[in-house]
């Protein structure tokens, strides 16, 4: 199991500097939309240079031409993963698959399958369908279009990886090391959580930078994640 940053703070100097304190850690940095719209592409370079794997969270969703040149796009920034929308359909979601076959280096493509802030009531209220199904339907629906691996809550990762294969990579955002601490997230959970759901990534952020000292609180949560993962096996 590994661990993503969540990089969503207000301004370029502030994720810099809080990337400055976490430089030789084990972990990638989740880059999303608000991020990549304020600083652009430069900023995914600068990143890098301080020698993390990124994860472009853009979750990609539009026709398929728009989708697969957009995708493309994001490959030759030399982004390690990134999202595309489950819900844009097969025929996007393949389109993307088939033109990273052209690229000697491709990201891990993820299929983004129901956000974490949507709770029962709000999935039926835009897709007509009880939630665990319209996730497993949604994951199917990424496994077979060739995808890596989806996006999803704690709460349905392994219900995933049993209804398609077990290598099927899972990332679950909204982990928290107290669960208590949900804010603006509906279906979250524990590192433990996470690793009893054999979840592949977790995404962690608040937890991390408005900790007093950042570093501090990453490493304990290494920690944690290597005693659990030791635990187990």
């Amino acid at each position: 199991m590994q661990l993503c940053l969540a990089l969503d703070l207000p301004d370029k100097q502030a994720c810099l500097c809080l990337l400055e304190q976490l430089k030789g850690l084990n972990l990638w940095v989740k880059l999303g939309l608000r991020g990549f719209v304020r600083e652009g592409p430069a900023f995914v370079q600068e990143i890098q240079k301080m020698g993390f794997k990124i994860f472009l969270d853009l979750k990609l969703h539009d026709i398929s031409y728009t989708m697969q040149e957009a995708a493309l796009e994001c490959a030759k920034l030399g982004v390690e993963m990134i999202t595309l929308h489950a819900s844009a359909g097969g025929r996007a979601l393949e389109s993307v698959v088939e033109k990273m076959r052209a690229l000697s280096r491709t990201p891990l493509l993820m299929g983004v399958t129901i956000l974490t802030s949507l709770d029962s009531l709000e999935v039926e209220q835009v897709y007509h369908a009880p939630l665990t199904e319209q996730t497993l339907h949604l994951a199917k629906l990424c496994f077979s279009s060739g995808l890596d691996g989806v996006v999803c809550s704690v709460l349905e990762s392994l219900a995933i990886k049993q209804a398609t294969k077990a290598d099927f990579l899972t990332l679950t955002p909204g982990i928290r090391p107290n669960v208590q601490d949900t804010q603006d997230q509906k279906r979250v959970g524990t590192i433990q959580d996470a690793l009893r759901a054999r979840a592949d990534f977790i995404v962690v952020g608040r937890p991390i930078y408005n900790h007093p000292k950042p570093s501090e609180s990453l490493k304990q949560i290494l920690t944690q994640m290597e005693g659990l993962h030791a635990s187990v096996h």
